[in-house]
């Protein structure tokens, strides 16, 4: 955690954090335009920021789309948090929750971290109900062939939708497919009441997608885009709050062989 540590004590690779947060996705173009620095400034400031994980990029046709990343920060909260005084910790909340932030004028969510284990073994854990249903409460009945439905056990709620459908399927490399449907059912099981229940039922279709990524002996690294949401969109900030704790407990049942406990 040196790297994020060092990162954050610059006030310019702040400046660019701040940036990030009151408008997250931008190109280096539209980064440099906002602040009073310097193209090649910025480069190597986000350059620094990517290597502590702070900020990770996505590419759009031949544009290189930059985010702010809340994986570090969450990390450092869950493990040492305790061990701080009162003042650090309320510092170190407020920056990570704007790091988790999203703004809803560009509703894309970026998470990326790095994870002790193989590709073919996060694929499992991405895919099989026996890893799934431990870490997320969630099992998907599907063959994961690209065009093929799905059928979610979301918290013990069964989902089924023509629309819900793996959108590809590279094993050991990436995988996208259509998030699922809003019912009542579920609105229940999560006691949403009947207003916000129909809100996010109304919403468009968004998708997610995990990216695999080798990075060395049994180190992997994961990123997960989720977006296609429309402007606004409550569904957005829900999921930007919950993958965090999804993707930390899928961290520790590879690393561990224990998720984190419900509602860490």
């Amino acid at each position: 955690m040196d790297e994020v540590f060092k990162a954050l004590a610059d006030p310019s690779r702040r400046a660019l954090l701040d940036s990030l947060n009151a408008r997250n996705g931008q190109t280096l173009r539209e980064l440099c335009a906002g602040l009073d620095m310097a193209r090649q400034s910025v480069s190597k400031h986000l350059a620094v920021l990517e290597e502590a994980g702070l900020v990770t990029t996505v590419r759009q046709g031949r544009e290189k789309l930059h985010y702010l990343n809340a994986a570090p920060v969450h990390e450092i909260a869950h493990r040492w948090i305790n061990r701080f005084d009162q003042a650090r910790v309320q510092a170190l909340a407020d920056l990570k929750l704007a790091l988790e932030g999203n703004p809803m004028d560009a509703p894309t969510f970026v998470y990326s971290t790095y994870i002790r284990t193989t590709p073919q073994k996060l694929w499992q854990a991405l895919t099989e109900p026996a890893f799934t249903r431990r870490y997320w409460s969630t099992e998907f009945a599907t063959d994961w062939s690209a065009g093929a439905p799905m059928t979610w056990d979301n918290h013990g709620v069964q989902i089924s939708d023509p629309e819900q459908v793996v959108l590809e399927a590279d094993p050991y490399s990436r995988l996208s497919y259509t998030w699922h449907a809003i019912t009542p059912e579920l609105g229940k099981r999560f006691e949403w009441d009947e207003e916000l229940t129909a809100k996010l039922a109304g919403e468009s279709r968004s998708k997610v997608t995990f990216t695999i990524e080798e990075e060395g002996s049994e180190v992997v690294k994961l990123t997960v885009v989720h977006d296609g949401f429309e402007a606004g969109s409550a569904l957005a900030e829900m999921v930007s709050q919950g993958w965090p704790s999804v993707v930390a407990s899928l961290k520790s049942l590879l690393e561990t062989g224990e998720p984190l406990p419900m509602g860490a």
